[in-house]
């Protein structure tokens, strides 16, 4: 029992009050309102055990951002017409360390995109076990179509504003979709001109010549499939031989394949926003790198050199294709509950996301209820923020670990993220239940910080 205002309610009502005050605050912000809603009904079962937590109205104080800023972006493109976009970075939470988070570049982005990534970013970071807090950034700009010079200026633009609010000890940004090493190299660039400085910590997903670290570009990927791995292994089981589709051909989906190719899996599908390839007998990764990483073409393209696979032009169609793994890497939302219901039914086991809350609350849920394997984003797909923070750390010491040192430190941070949510959802009386696991892990190593702080 919960007393708020000297009114005596259960722990639920006590959420849900903090979750309706939330919606009605940022009512035309559904992605932040399902995230915020996600997060704080898994602490239901806990919160008996943190009273501490209610006296302080730590709830109503970690879904409000530390600072939320909002900027015009105007730049020239190769016709000599100024175009002008909108640039965003919540500075979410900083109790752990460093603000850090993506910047993402795509026309769908707005506040609350960006303010839903940041809150997952916070937990995410925390379950890594490493200093950092939460914040994620971008803007409306889409690079697709765009030349190098257009993106350059655009870059630079972007930057010119965004400099204010960033550095190694402040926050620290890196890519997201249609963030790149091409964007972080045109942005870091700028970044210097304007401080007349080195610090290489201020950005992270940089090449290697000036400061970036080996295993940054394959690690959300290799990362997923670490969590995926740890997860078959408690249920006795393993990769070999099993049927997966992965959504998305980015470097997620991309390296995610490459790792479950090593693991002797077969990927049969994969998909970019134009529809998704179907290739029976295993796709072929190094068409796909070709197409994705030196061409920045169509997944269609693939038939090219593989004219018995085929293409679909309605990417989430992805989803009926019968599988033992469905991996989505693609963006938030892509499985909704009518997806979800085909997966079960045409005999998928295992459910792990590789991009940022990829499945509706609705799908979750169906998931959970049907005791499918699900490995949630804040969990699963920790890799890249996880081998970012491994960058921060080389660039402070001024040295570069080998390949094999940071995929060996990658992969135990992975196997300890799964321990960690697996054990704290058997602690919390719901073995199995990833979701509430990570929730409730992330949320307290957070929530303890923002205690020792006192009310800031």
């Amino acid at each position: 029992m919960t007393v708020e205002r000297g009114i005596c309610m259960t722990n639920l009502e006590y959420v849900e009050s903090v979750i309706l005050k939330v919606s009605e605050r940022n009512s035309h912000e559904q992605e932040f309102n399902d995230a915020v809603k996600e997060v704080l009904l898994s602490l239901v079962p806990v919160l008996d055990q943190h009273p501490e937590w209610v006296a302080s109205n730590l709830l109503s104080r970690v879904v409000e951002p530390e600072r939320m800023i909002h900027f015009r972006i105007s730049w020239v493109d190769d016709q000599g017409q100024v175009q002008v976009n909108r640039g965003f970075r919540v500075q979410f939470n900083n109790a752990l360390g460093p603000y850090k988070g993506g910047l993402r570049l795509h026309p769908s982005v707005n506040a609350s995109i960006v303010k839903f990534l940041g809150f997952e970013q916070i937990f995410k970071n925390a379950l890594t076990g490493l200093p950092i807090g939460g914040a994620k950034g971008g803007s409306d700009f889409d690079p697709k179509g765009k030349t190098d010079s257009e993106v350059m200026r655009f870059c630079q633009a972007f930057m010119s504003e965004l400099y204010k609010y960033i550095g190694a000890d402040t926050d620290v940004p890196a890519g997201d979709i249609g963030v790149g090493a091409r964007e972080i190299g045109y942005l870091y660039g700028y970044y210097s001109k304007i401080k007349s400085i080195s610090e290489q910590g201020v950005l992270t997903g940089k090449s290697l010549s000036y400061g970036g670290s080996l295993v940054r570009k394959e690690a959300t990927g290799y990362g997923l499939i670490y969590f995926v791995d740890a997860m078959l292994k408690d249920q006795k089981m393993s990769l070999e031989n099993k049927t997966v589709i992965v959504s998305g051909s980015g470097n997620v989906a991309i390296y995610a394949i490459e790792k479950l190719i090593q693991r002797k899996a077969k990927v049969v599908a994969c998909s970019d926003s134009s529809g998704y390839i179907y290739d029976p007998k295993g796709i072929n990764l190094s068409v796909v790198k070709k197409i994705k990483e030196e061409q920045r073409g169509r997944i269609s393209d693939y038939l090219i050199d593989e004219p018995k696979a085929t293409f679909h032009p309605v990417c989430n169609d992805i989803w009926s294709i019968p599988c033992d793994i469905a991996l989505p890497c693609a963006t938030q939302g892509e499985i909704n509950l009518d997806s979800a219901m085909l997966l079960v039914k045409n005999g998928c086991k295992l459910v792990a996301e590789g991009a940022n809350m990829p499945s509706t609350l609705d799908a979750i849920e169906y998931f959970i209820k049907q005791k499918i394997l699900f490995g949630p984003a804040k969990a699963a797909n920790a890799g890249g923020v996880a081998c970012s923070a491994l960058e921060m750390s080389q660039n402070s010491m001024r040295l570069s670990w080998t390949f094999a040192e940071v995929d060996a430190k990658l992969l135990s941070i992975m196997q300890n993220i799964y321990d960690t949510a697996s054990t704290t959802a058997k602690a919390a009386g719901h073995p199995g239940n990833l979701v509430l696991g990570a929730n409730i892990a992330g949320f307290t190593k957070v929530a303890n910080a923002m205690m020792m702080h006192g009310i800031l």
